[in-house]
């Protein structure tokens, strides 16, 4: 009887794709006592108790159908609103929004839609672990277009010129950036949507971080000149209002691109749970007030991160956005991934290497800091410990870094008493 090789009867396609680098390495955190996590990009905030309660309540009253497939119009109407008033950008709510399981689905969706064999995506990097696995599986060819601190972790325009061929097809942006917490200005990406409406692209916008910004204001790519019916705009509720769980985001665009979107979706997920629409309706409603209080909090954190990466020695791009950072190792002597793994091994700390995000980021590591001041507090003297086993000679810590209204702390004097 012969053999049966079970590999092969897999999608080579699918066969093919490597592990998210962000998974495997918390597959080695599971395996660790004690671990403090600063890997994993979820708010520490539980979502707030009104938004909750009316998930509650919307059972309690019987709420457990399906909706339309385009998701609740009450919702939609929210979104569209929401999105009017915060960038003056206009969208119909009955054909131009959907509601997703969360952005994720929303990538997918638009990839699927977007692109057939062989067209290339642009896709800044370091980059999401998701964007070139979704890519490859809709059919598209990933082209990175490299970035680093010396520029901000941001691309340029000329950058995206020089990267286009005759097969390019879609711009994929994400900013506030996940890994790097990098932002762009509203100048920058201005020219950067005229390369796109020069060459006929498709831009897909992740914008879930937009409300995690802190240096400047965040500018909405469709509500640049030319820019509406050729963005995909992409967002959700799980960052800026600590629903991860709940898994519910949209994509706003032109109607053909949002209704071809709609038709993949209605056969594969058929619509967001009612209860989790519900709850995004009520953040949406009066959620604002919460979300301002946890973005204040992320950005007390932010300046307590980056000083304490600098005052141990490492040099740390400062970020404008989201909630992470990503300081450089190289100093150590180790790779992203020598650098993780030892930490972790050694000090119990986990954080993410920064090549699971692509080449460019080799020689960094990604840093949530939507963790507790506590647990970053403790994380940090780890680390110093650590680094200083590298020999990585720390600075001292020269002054102490605000933490809420008239207090102030500091990770106090890790360097002086490690």
């Amino acid at each position: 009887m012969t053999q049966t090789n079970w590999s092969d009867k897999v999608n080579p396609v699918v066969r093919n794709l490597p592990p998210s680098g962000i998974r495997k390495f918390f597959d080695l955190v599971a395996e660790t006592r004690g671990v403090i996590s600063l890997g994993v990009g979820e708010p520490d905030f539980v979502t707030p108790w009104h938004i909750r309660e009316a998930c509650i309540y919307s059972l309690e009253k019987g709420y457990t159908m399906y909706t339309s497939n385009w998701g609740l119009l009450e919702l939609r109407e929210a979104v569209a609103a929401d999105l009017a008033r915060t960038y003056n950008v206009n969208y119909n709510p009955r054909n131009e929004i959907l509601i997703t399981v969360g952005v994720s689905e929303a990538l997918d969706l638009a990839m699927r839609v977007l692109l057939q064999p062989g067209d290339e995506v642009l896709i800044p990097e370091p980059s999401y672990v998701s964007y070139a696995p979704c890519t490859t599986l809709a059919g598209g060819v990933p082209v990175f277009m490299p970035t680093g601190m010396e520029n901000g972790f941001r691309i340029s325009a000329e950058q995206v010129q020089a990267s286009i061929t005759p097969r390019t097809k879609v711009l994929l942006l994400c900013y506030p950036n996940n890994p790097t917490g990098a932002v762009m200005d509203r100048e920058e990406l201005a020219k950067i949507a005229e390369v796109a409406v020069a060459n006929d692209l498709m831009v897909i916008s992740d914008e879930i971080y937009d409300r995690l910004t802190y240096t400047g204001r965040h500018t909405c790519m469709s509500s640049l000149p030319g820019m509406r019916e050729r963005t995909v705009l992409l967002n959700g509720f799980s960052k800026a209002y600590a629903m991860t769980g709940w898994r519910v985001g949209y994509a706003a665009g032109h109607p053909e691109i949002i209704g071809a979107m709609t038709k993949i979706h209605q056969y594969s997920m058929l619509c967001t749970s009612i209860t989790a629409q519900m709850a995004a309706l009520e953040a949406l409603k009066n959620g604002q007030p919460g979300m301002r209080r946890m973005v204040e909090h992320y950005n007390r954190r932010r300046h307590l991160v980056v000083q304490s990466f600098k005052d141990m020695g490492l040099p740390c791009f400062e970020p404008g956005g989201a909630f992470y950072a990503f300081p450089q190792v190289t100093g150590t002597g180790l790779t992203s991934e020598e650098f993780a793994e030892q930490l972790l091994k050694q000090e119990q700390v986990a954080l993410v290497p920064g090549n699971a995000f692509g080449g460019s980021g080799e020689g960094f590591v990604r840093v949530s800091y939507a963790a507790s001041i506590d647990d970053l507090s403790e994380a940090f003297r780890r680390m110093t410990r650590f680094v200083r086993r590298c020999g990585v000679r720390p600075r001292v810590i020269s002054a102490p870094v605000k933490i809420s209204g008239s207090q102030s702390a500091r990770i106090e004097g890790i360097c002086q008493t490690i």
